[in-house]
């Protein structure tokens, strides 16, 4: 099933971006990557992307903060969160702040595949 969906990868790991973009590129998904999240809100502004995958730590801004930012510009757009540093407070605030879903690392590309997948129906794509 192709759906040309536009998602977004920040993780200052640059592996984690390798990793996921051809996973999530087999269903036809257009993936850009990003280490940088001040270079990622840049690339956000010039253009809309159905959903944004972030790292919630990350140096100079956070994966909250991107989740703020990227609310403001896009209401449709649908942010899931990663992270290595999994807690339960991380989890609620995250989601308290409108990201559409939380995923714990380490994580298999399908099991961030299947919250995409989810994501995706509840933006009728």
């Amino acid at each position: 099933m192709k759906r040309n969906l536009r998602i977004m990868v920040i993780d200052d790991e640059n592996i984690v971006g390798k990793r996921l973009k051809p996973a999530l590129e087999k269903n036809g998904d257009i993936v850009e990557t990003f280490t940088d999240a001040r270079k990622a809100l840049e690339r956000f502004s010039e253009q809309q992307f159905d959903i944004v995958v972030s790292d919630i730590r990350m140096d100079d801004i956070d994966g909250l903060e991107v989740l703020e930012q990227v609310l403001v510009r896009s209401d449709k757009t649908k942010v899931i969160i990663i992270t290595g540093y999994a807690t339960v407070e991380v989890a609620q605030e995250a989601l308290v702040k409108g990201a559409f879903d939380f995923i714990a690392k380490p994580f298999k590309p399908n099991d961030l595949r299947t919250i995409i997948d989810k994501a995706a129906k509840e933006l009728g794509k």
